[in-house]
């Protein structure tokens, strides 16, 4: 990447200080641009879902590697339970999602309980031996006495798809069909999935992130306290494909303690560490084994590190040095934190990261673990929190005494509640997906790049002020 007109900008730089000028271009196509990663995560698209515990869970992790991206299970979820998590990712279909079932004796109000848990947005409802006999979507249940029998509601007239149908073909067959969705069954007529009209053709545009036996990957992290080796030799046993050793302040003598532990185990898989914001703690967490470095202090959305403490670091100048002493190093870098429109995805990108890490964007869709909730206006939303503070402490600290609890709560640097609106138009992840990946390909093409190696060697940014910013927002209504 390079600076336009060959300058040194005056002050560290935001995502909304920069942009990129047009190049030369002989890619005419978004789909002939790669988006894969080449930092042994084995991502397909650069997107990483941040290790929050209101953002990252199983379904989540599912719907993510379907689409090429990575999700990183926070540490602060029991060893045993995130052992089954991954598990339970890895038995996931590469191209059908994860069913919502009930039995036609179940309720209404049971249906509506389940419906927000999936985009998909339907139930199936099936008999004793799981073999699908209706559809119930949250149009059916409406004006509904929640105490109705599904049997009463559901739509039995249904079109099956068999398990390992070609996408293409299975959209040809809910589009003649007229059904915007359809329960994937396999020889014996057993449920075994749901496939949507959207979710083929995403299927034909995405390649999932899978390992060397053709599962979907996951990541997990762990904190820099305790016994580390003994959590990372667990997780590693159970099969994670990606390990997160993770402090707000990973440029301290824990966090290289830590990573020499986890190194001593040589992991097969890649080792990711942070977070820091200089080519030196680059270098350091580096020497200490990390193949990995996560930028970032301060600039996520649940955050308050900033303004508690006056520590952090403008990101896109923090992405741009870090990556530059990590590539000198043979090493790779994440840029964490302050992504809230595709834009700043293209330019952490640009700037030279491998990954793009995303926690509270991802946190108001479908797919977060929190439950849905809807305000006094109707608009629909989920809770979310930062992992430093007073609420993920409580969390984190369950296990100590009273008063050990009470005194950690006493200091925190993030927001222990903040509302995430679902946006009606994209309330799935799979929606943000789209519209990141569509712009990251747009901006290759404007680079002239084919690939995300190509895109960091062909940017051209430039600097702006605050009008250059706005001038570039659309505008929703007449001024």
């Amino acid at each position: 990447m390079k600076f336009l007109n060959g300058m040194t900008p005056p002050h560290e730089l935001t995502y909304a200080d920069v942009f990129m000028v047009p190049t030369r271009s002989a890619v005419d196509s978004r789909l002939a641009v790669d988006l894969s990663t080449h930092d042994g995560t084995g991502t397909t698209i650069p997107i990483v879902v941040a290790n929050m515990t209101a953002v990252a869970g199983r379904r989540m992790a599912e719907t993510v590697a379907r689409r090429g991206g990575i999700a990183v299970i926070p540490q602060d979820i029991p060893l045993d339970v995130v052992a089954d998590v991954i598990d339970w990712v890895k038995k996931r279909d590469l191209v059908h999602d994860t069913p919502i079932t009930l039995t036609p004796h179940d309720t209404v109000g049971e249906a509506l309980n389940l419906l927000p848990k999936r985009a998909h947005g339907a139930v199936i409802v099936v008999d004793w031996e799981n073999r699908p006999v209706g559809v119930v979507t949250e149009a059916d249940c409406q004006g509904v006495d929640m105490y109705t029998q599904l049997s009463q509601v559901m739509s039995a007239s249904l079109l099956t798809l068999p398990a390992g149908l070609d996408p293409r073909r299975a959209f040809e067959m809910l589009h003649d069909g007229r059904h915007r969705l359809a329960p994937v069954v396999d020889d014996e007529g057993r449920l075994v999935g749901i496939l949507t009209r959207t979710g083929a053709l995403r299927a034909t545009l995405y390649k999932p992130a899978v390992d060397a036996r053709g599962r979907l990957r996951i990541a997990a992290a762990i904190g820099v306290n305790g016994d580390v080796a003994a959590k990372a030799k667990e997780l590693l046993e159970a099969g994670v494909d990606c390990l997160v050793v993770d402090t707000a302040h990973g440029h301290q003598e824990k966090m290289l303690a830590a990573l020499r532990a986890v190194r001593a185990l040589a992991p097969e898989v890649p080792v990711v560490a942070g977070n820091v914001v200089t080519a030196e703690g680059v270098r350091d967490l580096a020497e200490a084994g990390a193949d990995i470095i996560k930028v970032g202090v301060g600039p996520g959305a649940m955050c308050t590190t900033r303004m508690m403490t006056g520590v952090g670091r403008p990101q896109f100048s923090a992405v741009l040095e870090c990556a530059a002493e990590a590539r000198r190093l043979g090493k790779h870098v994440w840029a964490d934190g302050g992504i809230r429109h595709p834009r700043d995805v293209a330019l952490a990108l640009a700037a030279g990261a491998s990954n793009v890490m995303i926690g509270s964007w991802f946190a108001g869709t479908y797919e977060s673990p929190g439950d849905l909730r809807v305000d006094a206006d109707g608009r629909r939303y989920k809770e979310n929190f930062g992992m430093a503070s007073a609420r993920a402490v409580r969390l984190r600290t369950v296990d100590d005494s009273a008063f050990e609890r009470a005194r950690k709560a006493l200091f925190e640097e993030g927001i222990s509640t903040s509302r995430m609106y679902l946006d009606p138009e994209r309330p799935s992840v799979e929606d943000l997906i789209d519209a990141i990946t569509a712009g990251v390909r747009s901006a290759c093409t404007y680079a002239g790049a084919r690939d995300l190696e190509e895109f960091h060697r062909r940017a051209v940014v430039g600097v702006q002020g605050h009008s250059g910013y706005t001038e570039g927002m659309p505008l929703h209504q007449s001024w």
